[in-house]
């Protein structure tokens, strides 16, 4: 889910009085059917929340629920329109402990434990022309993205979607409702990889050989103001390579990742209560409060300092989404993949500490930052 990371980020590294955001239950208002394996969600938020869940376009909730006994979260895009309710879009991942539940068995009046929106997927608010490329479940954040933006008279707006029949196409009925209101303003290209299309230019996979015929034909690939890239890892890769062989400036796209499927996480390692064998003394600032451990030197920060810090924050642990970033304050680490952060995030000092181990015999790190 990459992404862009799921933290809130504050501009300075003092004393917080505020409070980390915390899981509420929120009530399931609507379920609807997407597709066979997928589905959308939409939550009630009572009105002492609705601050704390007002949410900006492309951001992600994420969500929690205790199986025999284990701390299971996930981290889900929003699908709605900025200023509605929050609502995400579920594809089921078979075999998964958290997917099926909610494509198969939530219903509304269910009360979900849900995070407050975080994440920086998101545009601003200046007319711009955008070209959006998903593929899959990526098109969640893509329309919450596009719905938002072409509330602008002035912006416009290119999709080209990915998937492999017509009938895995999430949201299709919005996204034909979006271009039939937005005529003038936004073009619509869906090219599907197990189904053949009139035009054999639309069909096929979403990769790097066919954007460079695509992107030339549809859109004059110089005036683009933002480029906005979700999926599987493969496809946002080839897309960013193609982007950069059009001589597309890096600050001008975006992208964020839903799965990595050809490079699995990592072997989480689990810590005892005693480190043993070479360690580091890891300090964790949290919410303004500093705790030391040590931490296994083959063993994430993360994972590390749960320990003794149960309250940090995580979802994913696979270096996708974000929510365990935190500043590298002092000390050397080895963060092992990375696809959350921008380069000028960790050019900064900051990484995902679930992907993170210790290289040092001290390390310190700030999740206030």
């Amino acid at each position: 889910m990459g992404t862009e990371d799921l933290l809130t980020r504050s501009s300075t590294g003092a004393v917080h009085s505020r409070r980390r955001p915390e899981f509420h239950e929120l009530t399931v208002a609507h379920v609807e059917r997407l597709c066979d394996d997928a589905v959308a969600v939409t939550f009630d938020v009572p009105l002492e929340l609705q601050a704390e869940f007002e949410f900006r376009a492309g951001q992600s909730l994420t969500l929690r629920r205790v199986i025999d006994g284990r701390d299971e979260r996930r981290s889900y895009s929003i699908c709605a329109m900025a200023g509605t309710k929050p609502r995400i879009g579920v594809r089921e991942v078979p075999g998964g402990a958290f997917s099926p539940w909610l494509v198969h068995e939530v219903r509304p009046g269910d009360r979900v434990e849900v995070l407050p929106p975080t994440g920086t997927f998101t545009p601003d608010t200046v007319p711009a022309r955008h070209v959006l490329l998903a593929a899959g479940s990526g098109i969640t954040p893509v329309m919450s993205i596009l719905s938002t933006v072409l509330r602008d008279p002035a912006a416009t707006a290119v999709v080209l979607y990915g998937n492999r029949r017509t009938n895995t196409v999430m949201f299709a009925d919005e996204l034909a409702d979006l271009k039939d209101r937005y005529t003038a303003r936004m073009e619509l290209v869906h090219v599907l990889s197990r189904e053949p299309r009139e035009a054999e230019l639309f069909t096929g996979r979403l990769d790097g050989e066919k954007l460079r015929t695509l992107l030339p034909l549809l859109v004059q690939v110089a005036t683009v103001d933002h480029w906005w890239l979700c999926g599987p890892f493969g496809m946002v890769t080839e897309a960013r390579e193609v982007l950069a062989e059009l001589g597309v400036p890096r600050e001008r796209i975006h992208f964020e990742l839903f799965y990595v499927e050809d490079t699995p996480p990592e072997q989480v390692h689990h810590v005892d209560q005693v480190a043993t064998g070479p360690s580091a003394e890891v300090t964790v600032r949290l919410d303004g409060r500093t705790t030391t451990t040590a931490v296994p030197r083959e063993t994430t920060l993360l994972e590390g300092a749960q320990r003794v810090r149960p309250d940090l924050p995580f979802a994913c642990k696979g270096g996708v989404c974000g929510t365990c970033r935190a500043k590298v304050v002092s000390g050397k680490v080895h963060m092992r993949r990375n696809f959350a952060l921008e380069d000028a995030e960790v050019d900064a000092g900051f990484v995902v500490t679930c992907q993170t181990v210790p290289t040092s015999d001290a390390v310190e790190i700030d999740f206030d930052q």
